[in-house]
């Protein structure tokens, strides 16, 4: 695991069920050689956008590699923890929350649902209240908002998450622990710890700001 692995034509690379974490990542020398959709090779599942996912069978074409093989024995990489723990800056909705709420987004346990995909992460745990009823006009969403519907159960958005959303966002997950997240299992612990930048600049997502990411 993480390092490089070489392969000769005819040889079969088995890859088995991760011990930790949801996920093992496969990356070939030269990429894989697909079409892309909007400079992109991967599948939006949110949109359709791009290649289907893959199925059994499936044989996917390699491009030729480019530059020098990396200078890589192993890339030093820790196994994801038990308990995931993720920095959150606050807002920009949070005012829309009561204080109880608020401060059980950050000392409450939460667990990762089994339908999260990667559009986000669904969480369970204590309802967050609202102090304001009502809906928000849609606005620009990001990636690592943590978007409250009216259930009271937070929506981790991902890589694959709509452009605009109509729910307040209590928070977002800091974009340095978003690798993280993509690790989490079905049923994993996970705890918010707040955060904020030097000279309390609050996270900027007003309507229009919106990121897709590939």
């Amino acid at each position: 695991m993480n390092a490089p692995v070489p392969a000769l034509d005819g040889q079969r690379l088995e890859l088995g069920v991760p011990t930790s974490g949801l996920r093992t990542y496969l990356a070939v020398r030269g990429g894989l050689d697909v079409p892309d959709a909007l400079g992109s090779r991967s599948t939006d599942v949110l949109s359709k956008l791009g290649p289907p996912p893959l199925t059994t069978g499936d044989v996917l074409p390699v491009a030729p590699p480019v530059g020098q093989i990396p200078g890589v024995d192993l890339a030093p990489c820790t196994a994801p923890p038990r308990t995931f723990v993720l920095r959150v800056v606050p807002g920009p909705r949070d005012d829309w929350f009561d204080e109880a709420s608020v401060a059980a987004l950050y000392s409450e346990r939460w667990e990762a649902d089994s339908r999260s995909n990667r559009v986000g992460v669904r969480l369970s745990g204590p309802v967050l209240e609202r102090r304001k009823a009502g809906e928000i006009p849609a606005e620009g969403m990001m990636r690592g908002a943590l978007q409250v519907p009216p259930n009271g159960q937070p929506v981790l958005f991902l890589a694959d998450h709509p452009v605009t959303g109509g729910y307040p966002v209590i928070g977002v997950v800091h974009a340095e622990d978003l690798s993280l997240v993509g690790q989490l299992p079905p049923g994993a612990a996970v705890r918010f710890r707040r955060y904020r930048y030097r000279g309390r600049r609050r996270c900027a997502m007003a309507s229009g700001t919106a990121g897709a990411g590939p």
